[in-house]
């Protein structure tokens, strides 16, 4: 009789290759033939994976459609339910109804909500929704079918309660909606059995539900009560003859009980292991073999008070490898130690010991100006748009272009704390031009005081129109720090700049802009702008890691920021007041951000880095030596309140430095923000203009101004206070800017002017024209006996490199420019270097170091 071929003995059975007879083999693998499995098609359909995806995807869409329908239904049931049921065509009903989901939608929803259940039904797309993800991805995010008895029950049960509400208060045609039929027919019946008291009925048909559903055996509140009061060994709840333990262990199980803690450890634990206190010294393990047959020796560490657990359950025990182990000859070091670079290890250990390096920690207990310092303005000031004012301005704007045959498909306000937003699509076949031409004409019919048409509007297929609000909204400073899109702000530079057409707070980056170009006429909020932007970055950085460059030649708009001098502010070594308001001093100024500009460079190019934020990391990681002339590098924003005066009084010698700045300084860190009233183009040069990408315009007087600022007209359409334009990546946003009064101003400088601050202000590197200390010096005035004590090494530098300059001086000598300018003038005096001759390099009159060292011998 022959045995069944099981899977060990098929195991082994010889293969072809084996030494058993091949006729043998044959018959027995021809006896070891599985039995074909006949399928039926519906069982491989449904173990398909496919099938499953694609069934569960059309169940989710299955049940967002459903939901989306429920929800569209609550609203405009009443007014779909004259088209469901007749015998209207499908085409013509579909056009009329309001239902989100169309004419099936709103079908489904009124059997489900009118005739059903009511808004017990919203539940019923979640059951679906659950189905199909479960058929898509295997999991569960809920249990479905204990969610599904859930969701049935308070189908019935919610129709019920509402039924019952909607019978107590005889609102049957406003509230047949909500209950639906079968809440509305079940409590008609029983208001004819119990009458008001069927609430009863219905809310114990809930309290059993619960009971069974979560499986309650008892009410402990009940419980509690009937405890005897003097029975102290019951009293505990985890005492093991309490009743309250019992009934737990009767619901979980003595096993599954959540609060019981067993008396001895389950045997699948392993409890942790602990060294007896005199361990004789057999009970060490074995010493570790080595790859040579050999023992290592091992040393065993302190015990420790309380072993910790590892991750199997057991204290391990502490042992390390005994020093001085030497390598054999026949192992290269190479095998075993990487070649890593040398002061790899001294950067780790740096690391390991102090940890890494905050910069905020030279001022620890600096504290960010906080909110309550700025004005809370009352909530009703805000744009107050009725409905009746949007539906006039509408019917204004149809009948305009339609009394120059221009149709409208449709038209959409969206309300704006300065402007309302019109966006229409206009017919077939209108050019867009033509709409254009019509500004000065909608605006007459508005009777506004200038609307702004945006054709076509930046991805979307729209025209706008924009009507300034008769009542406006006032953006306080005070919202805009307070919103949660400024506090978690996590950019660099941070600027909160206003609120768009559509209420929302604009945050931008200053150091990804990186420089910002403002424009407006005067009295239209150009210098709030400046203190909102000011404001914004005080907020947000500590002095560590901000400086701010000040240049104010109306010398009363920034003299406020005077307070924080020691924090945030930056200057000349030889400058007494930080706030700059002399022509000459801001162009040593702006040349002395470019001598900081090349050698912030220097310093990356020493650290092998390509800007300031791979710089700050590598510094704070440890990686550069601080010895070598590394620092953390603060980020530099130059504020310039009006550049037309620079211009006007120094020409080019303000915009070389400024154009210079804003092609090279963002990579280092330095942010310019320049500020104009008028943008013309004798003052905004196509040097400067072409390297601020970012533009921000108020209003101004004309069109050439707006398309000198923006490249696009707009701006002198504007409405003022504060109504601004932003053009940044060849966009152009409407906003409102906020506004921060100048007792705010005062209270923020004063709140972080009272903290301890640093010893003086940021110094910059000292910068003096080739012109300063030199044409007005006389040689009368110069001492050689009393001679500089680098005189000797100055005069053959320039000797050697034939340059009679003072920034060679300063760069190959390291010194301050001042110093250098009178090594100039003693070596003038000496006769070493010639005359000053304007820009020009002087003459170097020695030519040769033998010569020199002659001239050295006689003035020494």
């Amino acid at each position: 009789m022959s045995q069944p071929i099981t899977a060990s003995s098929r195991q082994n059975t010889p293969r072809s290759d084996q030494a058993a007879p091949s006729r043998r083999v044959g018959k027995r693998e021809k006896s070891a033939a599985p039995p074909r499995v006949w399928t039926l098609p519906f069982e491989r359909v449904r173990h398909d994976q496919r099938t499953n995806l694609t069934v569960g995807v059309l169940l989710m869409l299955l049940a967002v459609g459903l939901l989306v329908a429920f929800v569209s239904y609550l609203f405009t049931g009443p007014a779909d339910q004259s088209l469901i049921g007749t015998d209207e065509a499908v085409k013509e009903a579909g056009k009329d109804v309001q239902n989100w989901v169309g004419l099936l939608g709103a079908h489904v929803a009124h059997v489900f909500l009118f005739r059903w259940f009511g808004i017990g039904a919203l539940g019923i797309p979640l059951i679906v929704f659950l189905a199909g993800f479960k058929l898509t991805s295997g999991r569960e995010p809920l249990p479905l079918a204990r969610t599904t008895q859930v969701a049935l029950f308070l189908a019935v049960w919610v129709s019920l309660v509402l039924g019952y509400v909607v019978m107590a208060t005889n609102s049957v045609s406003v509230g047949s909606v909500w209950c639906g039929g079968i809440g509305y027919e079940v409590n008609r019946l029983l208001y004819g059995l119990l009458g008001f008291g069927s609430i009863v009925l219905i809310g114990f048909l809930g309290f059993a539900f619960a009971v069974f559903y979560f499986d309650i055996p008892n009410l402990v509140l009940f419980s509690r009560f009937t405890q005897p009061a003097d029975d102290t060994e019951n009293s505990d709840p985890d005492a093991p003859n309490s009743p309250l333990k019992s009934n737990r262990r009767s619901q979980y199980g003595h096993e599954n009980d959540p609060y019981d803690e067993p008396a001895v450890a389950p045997t699948a634990m392993v409890e942790p292991y602990t060294e007896p206190a005199n361990a004789p010294v057999d009970a060490l393990p074995d010493p570790l073999p080595d790859r040579n047959g050999s023992t290592l020796p091992l040393t065993v560490t302190e015990p420790l008070a309380n072993p910790t657990p590892s991750a199997n359950g057991r204290g391990d025990l502490v042992m390390t490898i005994a020093e001085g182990l030497e390598l054999t000859d026949t192992e290269p070091i190479s095998a075993v130690t990487p070649p890593f670079e040398p002061d790899m290890f001294a950067e780790t250990d740096l690391v390991a010991q102090h940890g890494l390096y905050d910069p905020t920690l030279d001022l620890p207990y600096y504290q960010i100006p906080t909110v309550d310092l700025l004005t809370n303005y009352p909530e009703n000031q805000k744009a107050q748009v009725s409905a009746d004012e949007l539906e006039a301005n509408k019917d204004r704007i149809v009948d305009t272009l339609g009394k120059f045959n221009i149709g409208i498909q449709r038209i959409h306000a969206t309300i704006g704390p300065t402007v309302t937003l019109y966006e229409i699509v206009p017919a077939d076949g209108v050019r867009i031009s033509k709409i254009k031409s019509l500004e000065d004409d909608i605006a007459l019919n508005l009777a506004a005081l200038g609307i702004r048409i945006i054709a076509p509007m930046p991805g979307k297929g729209t025209i706008g129109i924009e009507v300034p609000n008769k009542n406006r909204e006032m953006v306080s400073m005070r919202s805009m720090i307070a919103s949660e899109k400024f506090q978690k702000a996590s950019m660099d530079l941070p600027v909160v700049l206003g609120k768009t057409i559509a209420n929302e707070v604009l945050v931008v980056d200053l150091a990804k802009m990186p420089h910002l170009l403002m424009a407006g006429a005067t009295g239209q909020g150009k210098s709030v702008g400046l203190n909102v932007l000011l404001t914004s970055l005080l907020y947000k950085k500590h002095p560590a890691q901000l400086k701010f460059v000040l240049v104010d030649p109306k010398k009363v708009e920034l003299t406020l920021f005077n307070k924080i001098e020691r924090h945030f502010l930056a200057k000349l070594p030889d400058a007494e007041e930080a706030i700059i308001t002399d022509t000459k001093k801001v162009v040593n100024t702006l040349n002395s951000l470019c001598i900081e500009m090349d050698n912030r460079y220097n310093l990356l190019k020493d650290a092998e880095v390509r800007n300031i934020k791979e710089y700050n990391t590598k510094f704070v990681n440890r990686r550069l030596n601080p010895s070598n002339g590394h620092a953390y590098l603060p980020y530099i924003v130059l504020i310039i309140d009006e550049l037309a005066d620079l211009m006007m009084t120094a020409g080019k010698e303000v915009e070389q430095p400024i154009a210079r700045l804003a092609q090279l300084a963002r990579a280092i860190g330095i942010h310019l923000v320049v500020a104009t009233q008028r943008p013309s183009v004798n003052v905004i040069t196509g040097l400067i203009k072409a390297n601020f990408p970012a533009r921000l315009s108020f209003k101004v007087t004309s069109k050439i101004d707006s398309r000198t600022i923006l490249d696009a007209g707009g701006a002198e359409q504007l409405v003022g206070m504060g109504d601004m334009l932003l053009s940044s990546n060849s966009d152009i946003i409407r906003l409102q800017c906020p506004f921060v009064d100048t007792n705010e101003i005062e209270d923020i400088c004063a709140f972080v002017g009272a903290q301890r601050g640093y010893a003086e202000a940021y110094p910059l590197p000292e910068f003096y024209g080739d012109d300063a200390g030199n044409s007005s010096m006389d040689e009368k005035d110069v001492d050689l006996a009393n001679r500089d004590a680098m005189f000797d090494e100055a005069a053959r530098l320039i000797v050697t490199h034939q340059q009679g300059s003072t920034s060679l001086i300063q760069r190959r000598l390291k010194l301050g420019y001042n110093r250098a300018g009178r090594l100039i003038d003693q070596l003038e005096k000496a006769g070493i270097v010639g005359p000053f001759e304007g820009s020009k390099a002087r003459d170097v009159l020695v030519h040769d170091l033998a010569h020199l060292e002659e001239m050295l011998k006689n003035l020494n």
